[in-house]
């Protein structure tokens, strides 16, 4: 077994100190082309952003007929390039489902692949996902119970694989026979899981090296709890906590939110836990979600001064990292250039 370097402790490629909150750019395949996601993850870095997360989705939250533009690239072949076009933030999938479209010994391979390319840059994001990915790829979408063993298994491969070891496993649902990674980089990249339970966060705690939740204030507490108390359990030191927002600037509040609106299928739960896979019906009931709800829950303004008091508010929560999905449909480059210049500034002062 080739020993690799402990992930424990490797913090964010660019944050200052150990102590800071790392800033994460999330760029959105569901909504921009992959060129123009170059564009932002360069943008991004020259902000200041301390590392770069892209969606992986194979179809978006809501339909062309919608008439706001609709893409869906592929994330790994866009990370490869992303590496070359940025100089040393890190780089990652917010996140990648594991439960049927990807085998978690290819995952496993795409991620030190990644590593060995731009060296101590690479993190994978895992999750149970959406029916609106798997169920076109041809999966019958699971109970919530099956979703949680399925990622449960696949995280174990993948974690056993980025240790160095030799993988012949047998679950109920993933297989490996004598699988290991024969290009393995120096570091051992990072994994962070996804959870919105407590049941998800345990598993975190136990096999990942960090819990990637959204910053809702009424939920996030007891996701970090149940984090905490997996990784107390099987006697590791807790990692990363990571909380996500919504976030949309334009040169006007009404435009920041018209620029927007279509990431309502975002606030339903049920788009995450059942089968709703068609982008139609995910989109009629996001717009269920009132525009005073949406912009509760997200950070949509022109004011920097608001976008930074919002973040503020979700640094309180206790996170070592936020990422900001940038949802900015009218200026997307505008909106992480003000960021570098009014917002990130004021954070970390």
């Amino acid at each position: 077994m080739q020993i690799l370097d402990s992930v424990r402790g490797v913090l964010w490629a660019r944050r200052r100190r150990p102590d800071d909150v790392a800033y994460v750019a999330a760029l959105a395949h569901e909504r921009f082309t992959p060129s123009q996601l170059l564009d932002q993850a360069v943008a991004a870095e020259d902000a200041g952003f301390d590392a770069i997360a892209c969606s992986d989705h194979l179809s978006p939250w809501w339909p062309p007929e919608l008439g706001v533009p609709t893409e869906s690239g592929n994330a790994w072949v866009w990370l490869g390039a992303a590496g070359q076009a940025t100089r040393e933030v890190s780089l990652g999938t917010g996140v990648t489902a594991i439960v049927h479209r990807y085998n978690p010994v290819v995952v496993a391979q795409q991620l030190a692949t990644l590593e060995c390319m731009f060296p101590g840059r690479a993190y994978l994001g895992v999750g149970s996902g959406e029916a609106m990915n798997e169920v076109p790829a041809g999966m019958e979408w699971p109970a919530v119970d099956e979703q949680l063993e399925r990622t449960e298994e696949a995280l174990t491969i993948i974690t056993r694989l980025l240790d160095g070891e030799t993988v012949t496993y047998n679950g109920r649902h993933f297989r490996a026979r004598e699988a290991r990674l024969y290009t393995l980089p120096k570091r051992r990249p990072p994994v962070y899981m996804s959870a919105f339970g407590e049941q998800a966060a345990e598993i975190a705690g136990r096999l990942a090296d960090g819990v990637w939740t959204l910053a809702d204030p009424r939920k996030a507490p007891q996701v970090i709890a149940g984090y905490r108390a997996g990784a107390e359990r099987v006697g590791r030191e807790p990692g990363e906590i990571i909380l996500q927002a919504l976030a949309s600037w334009a040169e006007s509040d009404d435009a920041a939110l018209e620029g927007s609106r279509e990431w309502k299928g975002t606030m339903v739960e049920e788009h995450y836990t059942d089968d709703v896979h068609d982008p139609v019906r995910i989109a009629e009931q996001g717009s269920e979600v009132s525009d005073r709800d949406f912009t509760a829950m997200g950070i949509v303004s022109a004011d920097p001064k608001t976008h930074v008091r919002k973040l503020k508010a979700i640094e309180q929560l206790g996170p070592t990292a936020v990422v900001v999905m940038n949802v900015s449909g009218h200026d997307p480059i505008g909106a992480l250039r003000t960021y570098g210049s009014s917002v990130l500034p004021e954070l970390r002062d």
